[in-house]
């Protein structure tokens, strides 16, 4: 694979198309737990984790899996890779876990994932499939992590809530202030905050998008997603 194509593949998690803000899929987890940067962190690597384990798997197997089957056979292999991840966390992070509740084993129904073995690691080699699946799980991270940052900062007037539940006792006093005796404004974190403040965070990449020249033709998008021939 070509150093342009490891490029196109960084490009398109990150900011082309990126499944949060373009494809606008795992919009439920994204705007139910967003309300601290922690929590939006705490998802997002776990999502991240998914992808990766996913979609290798799914390049790994993909020429072995009948087309009739491999909706199934996919769906049953990222449940595996959640339903491990789950009893990690659980094991390890048991608060953070406690407070991200039923939106971990709901990373099986993402159709981030889904979509993304389907239309990618199925086609692709081992490489690409891997780096897809970290890309887009980054930039899924990434929109969360920045969702919950906006909205615990003007919900609470804080950053970095609770991050001892992810980095341990040591990290207690991590926690900023960043406006002293601030009343709050509960709007930022009840749920029509998370809408509003996706609908600005997509607003702002579209204009920085309009503003940019084109430089990619459609062959050139249709070229990435097509089934590559080489051996893993």
């Amino acid at each position: 694979m070509s150093g342009r194509n490891y490029g196109k593949v960084c490009r398109d998690g990150l900011w082309n198309n990126n499944q949060a803000l373009v494809a606008l899929l795992g919009m439920c987890p994204l705007l139910a737990v967003s309300n601290t940067l922690m929590n939006g962190l705490g998802l997002g690597l776990a999502t991240t984790l998914t992808l990766i384990c996913s979609n290798t798997i799914i390049s790994l197997i993909r020429k072995q899996v009948p087309d009739e089957v491999r909706l199934p056979v996919f769906v049953l292999i990222i449940a595996s890779v959640v339903t491990i991840i789950e009893l990690c966390m659980n094991a390890y992070f048991h608060e953070l876990y406690k407070i991200l509740g039923i939106f971990i084993p709901l990373i099986v129904t993402n159709c981030a994932i889904i979509g993304r073995a389907e239309a990618f690691a199925s086609k692709n080699p081992l490489d690409l499939a891997a780096l897809d699946g970290l890309m887009m799980g980054l930039g899924f991270t990434s929109v969360l992590v920045l969702l919950g940052g906006l909205r615990e900062l003007i919900g609470s007037g804080t950053l970095f809530a609770q991050i001892h539940l992810m980095l341990g006792e040591a990290a207690t006093g991590w926690e900023l202030t960043i406006i002293d005796d601030y009343s709050g404004f509960l709007l930022a974190i009840l749920p029509p905050g998370a809408f509003i403040g996706l609908g600005l965070i997509i607003a702002v990449k579209n204009i920085i998008d309009s503003r940019q020249p084109q430089k990619s033709s459609p062959k050139e998008e249709a070229a990435t997603f097509a089934p590559q021939t080489e051996n893993i």
